[in-house]
């Protein structure tokens, strides 16, 4: 081989495409301008993003962070070649945390990493997140797209969002009054969301049923019902904050269910009673317990079963804080009420049955 033939490799000869990368900026720039908001106006492309807290209308605010991604309903996704979705799973999963800390969404980051670079695909998945900001009011004001060849194989990606909100400081929740007695109102989710698809797919696999087959819960293919992407909380909750005043706590149910995700806003001395019987879960839970096996105490602690928000309140205020939320378009129940504990006891208790 001669000396040039050594030396002529290229970054696209090892499996890297910068013009691939450039191409996707491209196309995604209309989709990243549709998220502008109050604070952030800018273009991608600079080293970082920028936002201003005096624009967005904060005096003095602290900030909240969280980051999350989509799991293994990536790979259903990916198998069933729908990509537009998973976008909005993962604003949803970042910003549903941050407003129950009551932070408004303020901005968003993503990381987006495959081993081969797909302009199209690239981009879809970008409106995705975009459609998820906008809903959310936040802005996407950078990211990062890597091609790793040799670190995921075939058609593979995965995907991490970062967001960033804030809230006047002294109006954080969880309040410091939760009491025994307040009222536990559930906010209906949108079916599986964004956990459990791991089991999910295990079942599925189970079942023998193709993703492009038509489900048996519900109109439409599996693929189709189980992609249904991540409900997004964020303005019907602030304003139900804003209006009434009365939220006390709010929790994101997500991985782990009822059992660990409710007692992280709860002070030690108090659980929380869930009546099982007042929820409706969506066809495709009792589907996944029959077709699985699955107890329904590992449904509870593994889907949100139906349920994907909880807020606590007191008894008085439950019915105002469930109108301005029903206004805003949520489908709101009572859920259960706080109830005493003992220290060794568990924060979650149940009653009734769930309908599987």
């Amino acid at each position: 081989m001669s000396q040039s033939g050594k030396n002529g490799l290229t970054y696209s000869d090892a499996g890297v495409d910068i013009d691939a990368g450039n191409l996707m900026v491209e196309k995604i720039k209309p989709h990243v301008r549709s998220t502008r908001r109050p604070g952030a106006d800018g273009e991608i492309g600079g080293f970082g993003g920028l936002f201003d807290l005096k624009a967005a209308g904060f005096s003095d605010p602290v900030l909240v962070a969280a980051n999350d991604g989509v799991g293994t309903k990536l790979k259903i996704a990916i198998d069933a070649g729908k990509h537009v979705t998973v976008g909005i799973d993962l604003v949803a999963m970042c910003v549903n945390d941050l407003v129950v800390q009551g932070a408004e969404p303020l901005f968003f980051l993503d990381y987006f990493a495959t081993g081969k670079l797909d302009p199209d695909q690239g981009a879809a998945i970008v409106a995705g997140i975009a459609a998820g900001c906008r809903e959310a009011g936040c802005a996407l004001i950078g990211g990062e797209t890597a091609e790793m060849p040799g670190m995921y194989s075939g058609g593979d990606y995965d995907l991490a969002g970062f967001a960033v909100g804030a809230a006047e400081r002294g109006q954080l929740l969880p309040a410091g009054n939760i009491a025994e007695g307040d009222v536990i109102l559930g906010l209906s989710s949108s079916g599986v969301h964004s956990n459990g698809y791991s089991l999910v797919r295990k079942i599925v696999s189970l079942s023998g049923l193709a993703w492009d087959a038509p489900a048996p819960f519900g109109d439409g293919t599996v693929a189709d019902l189980l992609m249904t992407p991540t409900r997004i909380y964020v303005k019907p909750l602030l304003k139900a904050i804003r209006e009434t005043g009365a939220i006390k706590a709010l929790a994101h149910i997500t991985g782990g269910g009822f059992p660990e995700n409710i007692p992280r806003v709860l002070p030690k001395p108090l659980a929380a009673e869930i009546d099982l019987d007042a929820i409706k879960p969506p066809a495709v839970f009792s589907w996944l317990a029959k077709t699985g096996g699955v107890a329904a105490n590992e449904m509870l602690r593994t889907f949100n079963c139906g349920v994907g928000m909880i807020a606590v309140v007191s008894a008085g205020e439950a019915e105002k804080v469930a109108a301005v939320l029903a206004r805003e378009g949520e489908t709101v129940f009572t859920l259960g009420r706080m109830v005493s504990r003992s220290e060794d006891a568990p924060g979650t208790i149940y009653k009734g049955n769930l309908a599987i």
